[in-house]
């Protein structure tokens, strides 16, 4: 099965095109005994276990790999044991690694994503073009799905991605190769919430190519941006909701602060019973 049908299916089955971010600060994780890799190992697999528990697992599961790499081996021992929990609970996993070097340095990372973290889909950096981005593309011919990133969600996106090139935008002319020479089935594009309007335009062309390119949308929540936004905005260009995931992720992992309790676990599936209600996919 091509990565874009599992994405469609996994929306199906859960309900929900969330996207729930997994970046592990120590300092906010409630939990007081045991090293990096317990505690962080904890935190997610009861956050899991409660939203399998109250049938609400989101449409896909996003660890940045930086916030697990400051803890060191702990922190990577912890990210190899939430990607197998993950996909034991059937859940894809995007790693969030935002690759991309030289070719043989990328095959390499590519074989790092893919075959040892077992990642489904995984983001890249685009700025060093087509040789750098080739080892993780070919590998959608497997199954597995790339993430590009065209317009994201911080504010330095405008220091280059907004800067003209004959007249477009370095986004837009980014969006033209990832559905152009970039392109195969499982080719999908990082484009932030914080932007909608930018985010309009994108996924409008992207369905003006007839080409099928999913969207990791981050920036709900703590960014600025909103789900009733991005919505609008894929419903507004004649997008398929069920392609594209929007990402939450301090929202989700530390909503036990929002909802001032100790149920960090039931807050988080509040959390994602919310947005999933603002979304409205089902």
């Amino acid at each position: 099965m091509g990565y874009v049908e599992k994405l469609r299916e996994s929306a199906e089955k859960n309900g929900s095109i969330v996207c729930m971010g997994m970046d592990p600060v120590l300092e906010k994780i409630p939990i007081s005994r045991g090293d990096a890799e317990k505690k962080i190992t904890k935190f997610y697999t009861d956050i899991l276990d409660a939203a399998e528990s109250e049938n609400a697992k989101p449409g896909i599961l996003k660890p940045n790999y930086a916030f697990y790499a400051q803890y060191g081996f702990p922190g990577l021992r912890a990210l190899e044991n939430v990607m197998k929990y993950a996909h034991k609970k059937g859940l894809m996993v995007i790693m969030d690694g935002k690759r991309a070097d030289i070719g043989k340095t990328s095959a390499a990372y590519a074989k790092e994503a893919f075959d040892f973290w077992k990642a489904d889909s995984v983001t890249l950096a685009p700025y060093m073009g087509k040789d750098s981005l080739m080892p993780f593309i070919e590998q959608t011919e497997k199954g597995k799905g790339v993430y590009i990133l065209v317009r994201t969600s911080n504010m330095g996106a405008l220091d280059i991605q907004s800067l003209k090139v004959d007249g477009k935008t370095v986004f837009m002319k980014t969006a033209e190769k990832v559905a152009g020479d970039w392109h195969k089935p499982g080719v999908g594009a990082v484009v932030g919430a914080t932007a909608p309007k930018e985010l309009e335009e994108i996924s409008k062309f992207f369905v003006s190519t007839g080409k099928e390119v999913p969207l990791l949308i981050p920036g709900v929540g703590a960014q600025g941006g909103t789900a009733q936004e991005v919505v609008s905005a894929l419903k507004k260009s004649g997008n398929d909701l069920a392609l594209h995931r929007i990402n939450s992720s301090s929202g989700l992992n530390y909503a036990y602060e929002k909802y001032k309790t100790d149920d960090y676990a039931g807050a988080a599936v509040k959390a994602i019973k919310e947005l999933n209600r603002e979304i409205g996919f089902t």
